[in-house]
């Protein structure tokens, strides 16, 4: 018996006639239907699906975008679109301005300011740099280029020493020398950071002080390392005005160049640096400056040599010099006596000086500085009682001392100080026997009471009136003593960190003298001051304030 092919019994072949049922219901069966829970969707299931949708979407906008339309083309519409609206453009009102009004404001304006307006435009930067007047130029490359010149033309201090520096500036250690700093590297060597291949060459140097005198004639003030004769003589030919000359790593030849300078008054040669460079600057450069540089006001020598010679023609010839300094010297014995020879001399600084005159030789062949004012000493090693016998000789005249940070001064050292005090009560007495010919009337005031050993001055007017003494910690309350009553004049005294003074040691004398000076700065023991300035605060008691443990 066939069957129809239209019966139902031919259209259901399937063994399972609920298996697509349940392919197609993903619901779990119902004892599991409690426990399950839809998966939540991870960020990449997410960004998948969006990447998809947007798959999508881009590919029916480019089949839309390729179906020929058969209407014309019609302009867009852009009624759908919103403008932004953009500010206006404002006028620039300092356009309007002249260069002249403009730096009279800018220069009213703070000199931390300068670098902020000279990013406005270029007007602006050109008229900052008009203001600036002094510079420290660190690269080279700004001065051989000529940009220095275009970015400041106003000028009128320049240091260049650290340009002509070539060391390393990825080393990571940076040296520090007062106006010195050098970057550290493993090229160090026993003669110092800076060797002969750390400078410019001198040619390249030259160069550039030749291109500085060409665009900075009204230069007052140079700072330069490593200079010749011939880059000294392009400054001295063209900088009229130049005032003020530092010069560092100089020899005694390369100081011929600066005789051209004729209005110089501060002078600062710096021959030798412990550590940094080294060069030499002796009698011969001494005298080579004295006859270049007569109008020297102020003189500084920083690691030179020399002798009695030298420093005896920086007397003879710069007779317009008021202050003489002596920085870590490394001066000959005897060159304290060519100190007699300075006429107008009113301040001596010794500094970082390890002696102060090794062989000064008899004292009547010493001389006294007639008009010196100001003896300073700082730092400086003071053990040799004849070596500071002879400096207190030549500067008996002085009205101030400043004693600071010397090392080995103690009560014998310090009474030498007692010397300076007249000791002729009546100076016209002594002169009144003495015949001088007309003829010899213009005789050098100097040169002769220097080898007469004579003292034109009255005793009111050379006494000390002024004693300062700080950092030293061997002077005691009875060697201070020893010195002030001498001093009948004394008018200010300071006394700073001399540990070894006590307040408790203070006698009625010393009382008596402080209470008729005009000025006292009286604070010797700065641990006693420290105590007294933290009483009550708890502090300076082993932590008594902040580590006892409270009493509950």
């Amino acid at each position: 018996m066939s069957q129809s092919p239209e019966s139902p019994k031919s259209l259901n072949t399937n063994p399972n006639p609920n298996s697509d049922q349940d392919y197609l219901n993903l619901e779990p069966p119902p004892s599991l239907k409690s426990k399950w829970k839809p998966k939540a969707l991870s960020l990449p299931d997410i960004w998948v699906k969006e990447q998809a949708l947007k798959h999508v979407i881009y590919n029916m906008q480019q089949q839309f975008s390729r179906t020929p339309s058969i209407s014309p083309p019609s302009e867009p519409d852009l009624t759908s679109f919103q403008s932004f609206p953009l500010d206006p453009i404002e006028p620039d009102y300092s356009s309007l301005l002249s260069e002249v009004v403009l730096l009279g404001i800018f220069s009213k304006l703070p000199v931390s300011q300068h670098v902020s307006n000279s990013l406005v435009c270029k007007r602006w930067l050109y008229l900052t740099g008009r203001l600036v007047q002094s510079l420290k130029v660190k690269d080279w490359s700004f001065i051989s280029s000529g940009r220095v010149f275009n970015r400041f033309p106003n000028l009128t201090d320049l240091d260049i020493v650290g340009s002509c520096i070539q060391m390393p500036k990825d080393s990571g250690v940076l040296v520090t020398h007062k106006t010195v700093s050098v970057y550290v590297d493993t090229s160090f060597t026993f003669a110092g950071f800076l060797g002969k291949t750390a400078l410019l060459p001198l040619n390249v140097i030259d160069t550039g002080l030749a291109m500085v005198a060409e665009k900075y004639p009204n230069l007052r003030r140079l700072v330069v390392i490593g200079a010749s004769e011939e880059g000294l003589r392009q400054i001295a030919a063209r900088c009229y005005t130049l005032q003020e000359l530092e010069l560092h790593c100089c020899g005694d030849l390369a100081l011929k160049g600066i005789s051209g300078i004729k209005n110089l008054q501060v002078m600062k040669l710096i021959g030798s640096v412990n550590g940094f460079y080294d060069s030499t600057v002796s009698d011969i450069g001494l005298t080579l400056l004295a006859q270049g540089c007569k109008r020297l006001v102020k003189l500084e020598l920083c690691g030179c040599e020399g002798s009695y010679d030298g420093v005896k023609a920086i007397g003879q010839c710069c007779q317009m010099l008021e202050e003489l300094s002596f920085y870590d010297h490394r001066m000959d014995g005897g060159w304290l006596a060519g100190l007699s020879y300075c006429s107008n001399l009113k301040t001596v600084k010794l500094k970082s000086c390890k002696s102060t005159d090794t062989s000064p030789g008899a004292d009547e062949h010493l001389g006294t500085c007639l008009t010196l004012e100001e003896l300073h000493l700082q730092q400086c090693h003071i053990r040799d009682k004849q070596s500071v016998k002879a400096l207190f000789l030549v500067c008996e005249n002085v009205r101030a001392i400043d004693f600071r940070n010397c090392w080995g001064l103690d009560d014998d050292v310090f009474s030498l100080a007692s010397i300076c005090r007249c000791q002729t009560e009546n100076v016209i007495g002594l002169t009144e026997s003495i015949i001088i010919p007309m003829s010899d009337y213009a005789l050098n005031t100097s040169s002769f009471a220097s080898n007469s050993n004579l003292r034109f001055s009255s005793s009111s007017d050379r006494r000390v009136k002024l004693l300062s003494v700080e950092g030293c910690s061997l002077v005691t309350i009875k060697g201070l003593e020893s010195v002030l009553l001498s001093w009948k004049e004394l008018q200010q005294l300071r006394v700073m960190s001399c540990n070894n003074i006590k307040d408790t040691e203070v006698t009625p004398e010393l009382a008596t003298l402080f209470s008729m000076l005009k000025e006292l700065k009286w604070r010797p023991d700065s641990r006693s001051l420290l105590l007294s300035n933290l009483v009550g605060t708890g502090m300076g008691k082993k932590g008594g304030r902040f580590f006892q443990r409270s009493k509950d």
